[in-house]
């Protein structure tokens, strides 16, 4: 269901609008795009880092940018009118826990009040339009439980990041029911879907208090690297998963609104979710050299121990799965850092493709 052929079925020639792009999953989705035959337009903030994956892949040269912020209504409104998209992929966000505690309001603002921001401003288009959402594994109440999670589980939050990605899930929710029924789907012409996917690892992620970024930092400067959480447990998958989950989402909702007008899980099968140990330790059979350091009894913020989603429902109604296991995400993971910084363009282009084709 997520090879080329299929996914370029839905996309091909098709206005493809995403806020986010110049993030880590986003120049992954732009570039992936881009191979479907797509147009693409982004809007989101200047790139953190530097040389950040939007860079390095050239993004701007091949998708329109606009470099503005999600809090920013009239200009979102502005520039998706002008554009006038047929499928939306929200990921502009606050995407880390450790920071949320140092900006809990501002991820409030940027995470709840810029969905709702975005889903404002494509009820104003006068045509049809396909939007998917993106939020992420940490929306449910984690009773720390050797459970997996499904999307009618109770939503909720701990720290200011989980608990607001749990709001978005709400407001999509609310703008469904409110402005985007599907009872009235003749006269709006608006599907909307959310998708919740687990912790995503892949090439060009330099994230600050991010595992991967940390663990290539320390492999590169020959350090050890810090592990805070060893035991946690978490639904590790390669980038190209959850993002061709999505795709293939939003082309089925485009057809059939009325059955993929919801919320659905991304992430391994069962069985395949990694402690951090054993990601690290993958991680550093994979580049070949390297120990690390367990930092648990520092003093630090709450994050999850245990944390685990069902897949059953989109193995079943979307007809996906993951391609890879979890040491092979993080295989192709490191072998993406391992190459020369003029050939990671052409490893992603390659690895987006090789991808596709198993």
């Amino acid at each position: 269901m997520v090879s080329k052929q299929a996914l370029a079925h839905f996309y091909k020639d098709k206005k493809v609008f995403i806020t986010g792009h110049t993030g880590f999953k986003g120049s992954w989705l732009v570039l992936l795009l881009k191979e479907l035959g797509a147009f693409v337009k982004g809007y989101a903030l200047q790139p953190e880092y530097e040389p950040s994956l939007f860079s390095i892949i050239n993004a701007g040269a091949f998708s329109e940018s606009v470099i503005a912020d999600i809090r920013d209504i009239n200009r979102l409104k502005k520039e998706i009118e002008i554009f006038q998209p047929d499928y939306v992929f929200h990921l502009a966000a606050q995407p880390l826990v450790r920071r949320s505690y140092k900006i809990p309001a501002e991820t409030f603002e940027v995470n709840v009040t810029g969905t709702a921001n975005l889903l404002e401003s494509i009820g104003a288009l006068q045509k049809k339009c396909t939007t998917v959402v993106i939020t992420t594994d940490k929306v449910y109440e984690n009773k720390e439980q050797d459970i997996l999670y499904k999307e009618n589980d109770v939503l909720g939050g701990y720290d200011p990041y989980s608990a607001s990605k749990a709001c978005t899930e709400l407001v999509v929710r609310s703008f469904r029911n409110s402005f985007f029924n599907i009872s009235q789907f003749d006269k709006h012409q608006k599907a909307i879907a959310s998708a919740i996917a687990g912790n995503v690892i892949g090439g060009g992620d330099w994230s600050t208090d991010r595992i991967i970024p940390d663990i290539i930092r320390s492999l590169q400067s020959g350090q050890n690297i810090i592990v805070r959480n060893p035991a946690s447990v978490r639904p590790w998958q390669h980038v190209l998963e959850p993002l061709t989950g999505y795709l293939l989402l939003g082309g089925l909702l485009n057809e059939h609104y009325e059955r993929y007008s919801t919320a659905f899980n991304f992430g391994p099968v069962p069985g395949d979710h990694l402690t951090v140990r054993a990601l690290v330790e993958r991680a550093i059979k994979s580049w070949g050299s390297g120990n690390w350091t367990d930092a648990s009894s520092t003093v630090q913020p709450h994050e999850a121990g245990l944390l685990q989603l069902d897949i059953t429902k989109v193995q079943h109604e979307l007809k996906w799965t993951p391609k890879l296991n979890a040491a092979a995400s993080i295989d192709w993971t490191i072998d993406w850092y391992k190459q020369p910084d003029n050939k990671k363009k052409e490893f992603t282009l390659q690895q987006i493709n090789t991808y596709l084709a198993l």
